[in-house]
């Protein structure tokens, strides 16, 4: 049974990408650890009474972004990963466990804004990036047998990376805003996939749905938001073929909350749960992902670090 249900073997790219654009000169770090864990069995949309199997997913991510201009910015999204999947057996309770780490992937987004387009106080931005396949899909079990593809920390393959976001601000309360973002990911082709055929990811659509505020507390800025997302993959491929499996859809909801530490550093928490999910056949599909972190802005204008 292939479990395909995260992009690059379990990496949160596309979740990932998108920080916000500054004034020209900005640069923002960010660093975050991302916990995934896959441990329920979908047929289509029934939940399966079957937790024998285990994928979890610890991520490192990087991002880092530029404004170059005030509309105009550069960003990169860097990854290191350690992926665990274990199989319990029915009979003996016996645990099977295989897992990889490593470099992951990265991403290179360019985005371009176009304030007020829409109406006043909105933001409308476009983004055109790619998904460059630094991460090793050679690893080996402890047997020396090349992974499959969902266990390699890289996909060794290129995907393009289409984005776009629009938000708005209301004048009754200029801290509260309505957003949506949309990714969509054109797969590569991994044409060494165990040494001897090709692999497909299948094409990545999600959107997002968010509203957010801003208001003091304990004497500093405080930032809550909940998302929508909805997600949809097509089959995977492999040896020209669809892969069976593989592809669904499924909606989430995102809680988050964000908080600024001290004048220079932002902390934020989300969880994203599952509330609908129609898979391609029988999957291992997403249980729940807390992802945790900081984020500096550095605005070398002024020479301070500034709020997020």
């Amino acid at each position: 049974m292939n479990a395909q249900t995260c992009c690059s073997g379990g990496i949160p790219l596309s979740n990932n990408i998108g920080l916000p654009i500054s004034e020209k000169g900005t640069l923002q770090l960010g660093l975050n650890y991302d916990y995934n864990n896959l441990n329920t069995l979908n047929s289509g949309t029934e939940t399966l009474n079957d937790n024998t199997r285990l994928r979890i997913t610890h991520s490192i991510l990087f991002n880092t972004s530029y404004a170059i201009t005030n509309r105009f910015s550069v960003e990169g999204l860097f990854t290191w990963v350690n992926q665990r999947r274990i199989i319990t057996s029915a009979f003996d309770g016996n645990k099977n466990l295989e897992a990889s780490s490593g470099v992951g992937d990265a991403i290179i987004l360019l985005k371009y804004n176009f304030p007020d387009l829409i109406s006043k106080n909105s933001d409308l931005i476009f983004g055109l990036g790619s998904k460059i396949p630094i991460g090793s899909s050679s690893e080996v079990d402890s047997r020396g047998i090349l992974l499959i593809n969902d266990l390699q920390p890289g996909s060794n393959a290129w995907d393009i990376i289409y984005w776009l976001s629009a938000s708005k601000r209301f004048d009754f309360r200029p801290s509260l805003s309505v957003s949506t973002r949309f990714v969509y990911r054109s797969t590569g082709i991994d044409n060494d996939y165990l040494g001897n055929s090709t692999y497909k990811y299948g094409n990545e659509f999600q959107g997002f749905l968010s509203f957010s505020d801003q208001f003091t507390f304990l004497k500093t800025l405080a930032s809550p938001s909940i998302s929508f997302k909805y997600r949809n993959t097509v089959k995977d491929e492999t040896g020209g073929g669809k892969l069976d499996n593989t592809g669904g859809n499924w909606i989430f909801i995102i809680p988050n909350f964000s908080i600024n530490i001290t004048p220079t550093i932002s902390f934020s928490t989300k969880a994203e749960l599952p509330i609908y999910s129609n898979v391609d056949g029988t999957q291992l599909t997403p249980t729940y992902r807390i992802t945790t972190g900081v984020l500096i802005k550095i605005n070398p204008k002024k020479n301070v670090l500034q709020l997020n």
